[in-house]
This record gives structure tokens, sequence and C-alpha cells, in this order.
């Protein structure tokens, strides 16, 4: 009987290392390739630029490959205990990294049939991850930038997204990570912020900066970044107008736009009922959804409608039935909005929402709720949680810090310890050197 060989991959980018692992593989028997999902890439990884079914026609097609199997976890373990290998096959790059507990688990469980691990000296001078931020430099296209944000919720439990208003601070976002017990920690995207771009700009968040005004600072994010953008549309405007807003998004590659079922002047919602808040009744919100859904070219771009019943004191229940016609009129997510620091009644919505619709994308904002974690979000239904605000809040305090200490120093010495150095701001740009 002829042996059977195992090789976990991503194939996203197939480089000269991977072909010789592959050939290696295949010198001793039939070889199974196990080909990572984005589930389980996503888990510790950036999302992969090929789609699963993309990835697995490249790897079926090269020589050496018998076939290719999903494999659903990060772990190797539940794949080798369904197929059994007489080998696994890695390079050996995985003994000292993040990977070496992954080792150990592949060590232990072939222990349990007698197989054996072979381990390929690692191919110098080329590797995935390099790849990779060679092709951030390159930046990516407005199609796969657009389609991204869709795959990312099919594929994550909760889909991490931080708020950018400048190509500094989206920088930033793209590139920020931390890694942990179980895996490399990012942002998966940004939230281009209506309060935190018109702020920037001195404005107040009445809608006073229009879509055009803003399509520049949006058009410095795009340019040198590669993550999805979600675009807060505010009111979305009168619905004439806000059909040519989602033909505009989504031509530069955004990804979805919320809008907010407010009409007239409006308010931030964060005032709650302390300021007038005008609700668009259910027809009219309705509307602008359905016609804003006839204007977009591809399935790819989203809109999702911001409930705002609660924010204005309405009750969970007048919410759901907002949301539910927004869903019915075409929306392709709902977000709901909460002041209150509880976070009751989100988790209440969340409960009664995900009885009606099971897979409807959820977004939460937990600005004012901000003691649960992701996980606990995701527990209550949610597939988005965006930090709305945090960028522009954190900047502003630093930067007045700064200043006050050079006007109390009279020079500059005193606030070197509050500033980046200015060779690392200079290595952030790509191109600066």
């Amino acid at each position: 009987m002829s042996k059977t060989v195992y090789l976990g991959i991503t194939g996203d980018i197939i480089h000269p290392g991977i072909i010789n692992i592959i050939n290696e593989g295949a010198k001793r028997g039939e070889l199974i390739v196990g080909l990572l999902t984005d589930s389980a890439i996503v888990s510790h990884k950036r999302l992969p630029y090929l789609t699963y079914k993309q990835r697995k026609a490249v790897v079926e097609s090269i020589k050496g490959v018998s076939r290719v199997v999903p494999q659903e976890a990060w772990s190797y373990v539940p794949n080798l205990i369904k197929y059994k290998p007489d080998y696994i096959i890695h390079g050996d790059d995985w003994k000292s990294n993040y990977l070496s507990k992954i080792r150990d688990e592949v060590f232990e469980a072939m222990k349990a049939w007698g197989g054996e691990v072979i381990e390929i000296p690692y191919t110098q001078g080329i590797n995935s991850t390099a790849l990779v931020e060679g092709a951030k430099t390159i930046g990516t296209t407005p199609d796969i930038r657009l389609k991204s944000l869709r795959r990312l919720i099919a594929a994550k439990p909760v889909v991490r997204i931080m708020e950018a208003h400048s190509g500094l601070s989206g920088l930033i976002v793209e590139n920020a990570e931390v890694t942990k017990d179980d895996g490399i920690h990012r942002f998966d995207g940004m939230w281009s912020s209506s309060l935190t771009d018109s702020t920037d700009k001195g404005k107040p968040d009445i809608e006073a900066v229009d879509l055009t005004t803003r399509l520049q600072s949006l058009t410095d994010i795009l340019e040198c970044t590669t993550k999805p953008i979600i675009y807060d549309g505010d009111t979305g405007g009168i619905t004439e107008h806000f059909v040519f807003t989602v033909r505009t998004l989504e031509r530069n590659g955004v990804s979805a736009v919320i809008i907010e079922d407010k009409v007239g002047l409006k308010k931030n919602s964060l005032f709650g009922t302390d300021v007038k808040q005008e609700l668009a009744t259910e027809e009219e919100f309705c509307h602008k959804i359905s016609e804003g859904k006839k204007a977009q070219v591809t399935k790819d771009f989203m809109i999702i409608a911001r409930i705002e019943e609660i924010i204005a004191g309405r009750s969970v229940d007048e919410a759901l039935a907002k949301a539910f016609a927004s869903v019915a009129a075409g929306a392709d997510g709902i977000m709901i909005h909460s002041k209150d620091k509880s976070g009751e009644d989100i988790r209440t919505f969340c409960e009664k929402f995900r009885k009606e619709y099971k897979s409807i994308p959820l977004v939460l904002v937990p600005t004012t709720y901000n003691q649960f974690t992701e996980t606990e979000l995701a527990s209550w239904g949610a597939n988005i949680v965006i930090y709305a605000n945090h960028m522009l809040r954190a900047a502003y305090p630093a930067m007045k810090k700064c200043a006050e200490t050079i006007l109390l120093s009279e020079r500059s010495l005193e606030a070197n310890e509050l500033c980046m150095p200015i060779k690392q701001i200079l290595e952030l740009i790509p191109g600066t050197k």
C-alpha cells in the first residue's frame, strides 16, 4: 500500500520554497495537501488575497499533489487524526517562532499511529511574509478591497475595525499588530468617520463637510493602505443624492456605507436625548436603502442601516421593527447604537434580532459600553466591532500636551519623550528612504 504524506499550506502565494516542500513530499508517497480555509488563516494572519476556491484550483494543478482537502483549523491535529498520514512534511522554520506550539502538537499526534514528521530546511531568501510586505507597498485594487469585507465577515467570528481619518492614521491601522498566545492580532479594516473627519478639519459634526471634501481624506487613506473601508455616511442626505454617494464609494473600492435613520440637521448620537434627534419614518428610511441598492453595480458593496431608535429614547422593540423593515428593504447589515453604559439594551436587541435573522451582519460601536470584549460582543451576535473615534481622541491630548510642554520649557527638549522619533515616522511611510 502506498504511503501517505500530509502537507498543510495557505496556498495564497506559491513560491520556490513551497514547491520544494511539495516535491520532497511527493517523493515519499501520495501527497495530501491540507489547504487552510479563509477562517483558519484569518484566525492568525491576514485575509488571503485569493479565495479558498481559487487557491484550491492553483494547488491542484501543481505536479506532485495527489489531492487537496480543506484544513478548517490553524492546528494540524484534526486533519492528522482524520487522515492518519504516514508522514507530515513541514519547513524547519516552525521550530522557534509562534508555530512551535503547533509543531509540538504535531509530534504528539503522529506518535499515536507511528507516523513520522519530516522537516525540510527552510529555503533562504524567500518567504510568504516578505512577499506580502512587498505587495503592500504596491497597494491593492478597488475591486479586491471592495470584496474583502464580505469575505472577512464570512471567515471571522468578529471583524475588528478601527477609525482612520488621514493617510498617517490609516498606515497605523494598516500595520498595527500584537502577538498573543493565540497568534497575531491585527485590525481588519478602517472606519471613515464623519465625526473624526469633520473634527480633524475643525468643523462641527453636522454634515457640514460634504462628500466631495471628505473624498480627499478618503483618497489619502486609499492610496497608502490595502484593508477594507467602511464609510460613515451620516443620514445619507436626500435619497436622490445618496444614490450618487453609493456609486462614488463603490467605484473607489469602499466596501460599505453606513447610513442612519435621521432626517433634518444631523446631531451626534452620543448627545442622545439632550438634543433633538429627528428620526426618519420607516417608509422614508427604507426607500433610501432600496434606492441605494438599486444604484450599486456590484454584489459586493454593502449598505448597512444604522438604527437610532434607542439613542432617541425609544424602545428596543421599536428599534427592532425599524431594523426588520430595513433588512426587508435590502439592507446588507444592521448597526445598532446606544449610549447606555450598561450595554444591556444592545445585548437585548442583538439576541432578539438573531432570533429573526441568523446571518444578517450586526455592527456594534461599543464606545460607551467598552467594558465588553470582542469575544463577548460576538457571543451576543455581533459580526463587526467598530472603534469609531479612538485614533483622533488619542492624538489630541498627546498634541496638546506636547504644545504646552514646549511653551512651559521654551524649548523642545522636554517634549522629546512625548514624540515619536522622526526616523520611525519616515520609515512608516513607504518610499521615503
